[in-house]
C-alpha cells in the first residue's frame, strides 16, 4: 500500500453524530487489513502468549484505528500507529488486576516429532521467561523487522534507547538459550 491516505472524515450515518474516524474506502481498508493482520496477529500472540486474547486485541486495535481522527499518514506510519494501539491494548490488558495471566502458551506445532517444532517450542519456553517488554523489542526488531525508529514509535521508548535494550534482551536470550543446552544453533 503506498501513497498518503486521507485524514479524516465523517463515518457513515449509522455513527454516533459528531464522530469521527480514519477516511479508508473498503478497498483502502481490506488491502491494509490484508498487508497487516497476519503479522500484528503473530505479534500480539507472541507477546500475550494468548491466541484468543490476540485475535480479541486485534479487532480492538482496527476498530480504534478506523475511530481514530488522524491527519493524513503514508501506509508505514498507519502501520506503526495500529501496532501502537495494539501493544497499549495488551498492556492495559495485563495491568488490570484480575487478569494477572502470565506463560506463553506451549502451541504444538507440526506433530512434534521433527527437529523444527522442538526448537521452536523450545523458543516459546525461553521467550516465555523474559517481560512483555523484552518480547515486544525482539518480536518488532526480529520477526517484523521494524526499524529502531519504528520500534520506538510502536513501543514509546526513545529511539536511542532501542538499540542497547536489543542488545541486554539479546543478551539474556543467549544466556538462556545456553541455559537450555543450545550451544552454537544446535541442542
Amino acid at each position: 500500500m503506498t501513497g498518503t491516505l486521507p485524514a479524516t472524515a465523517a463515518v457513515p450515518d449509522d455513527a454516533a453524530a459528531g464522530e469521527r474516524g480514519l477516511a479508508m474506502t473498503e478497498q483502502q481498508f481490506r488491502q491494509f487489513h490484508a498487508e497487516t493482520a497476519r503479522p500484528l496477529k503473530a505479534y500480539l500472540s507472541r507477546i500475550t502468549g494468548q491466541a484468543h486474547l490476540a485475535d480479541d486485541l486485534l479487532q480492538e486495535a482496527y476498530y480504534r484505528m478506523l475511530r481514530a481522527n488522524l491527519p493524513p499518514l503514508d501506509a508505514g506510519q498507519l502501520r506503526s500507529y495500529l501496532y501502537k494501539v495494539a501493544t497499549n491494548l495488551a498492556r492495559d490488558h495485563f495491568r488490570r488486576p484480575a487478569r494477572q495471566e502470565t506463560a506463553i502458551e506451549t502451541v504444538q506445532i507440526g506433530d512434534g516429532r521433527d527437529a523444527g517444532s522442538t526448537v521452536s517450542l523450545d523458543m516459546q519456553r525461553v521467550l516465555s521467561t523474559i517481560a512483555p517488554r523484552e518480547r515486544e523489542l525482539v518480536w518488532l526488531a526480529y520477526a517484523e523487522g521494524a526499524s529502531h525508529r519504528e520500534i520506538a514509535e510502536i513501543t514509546g521508548l526513545k529511539e536511542a534507547s532501542v538499540r542497547p535494550l536489543l542488545y541486554r534482551v539479546r543478551q539474556k536470550l543467549a544466556a538462556l538459550l545456553r541455559e537450555a543446552g543450545f550451544e552454537g544453533g544446535s541442542k
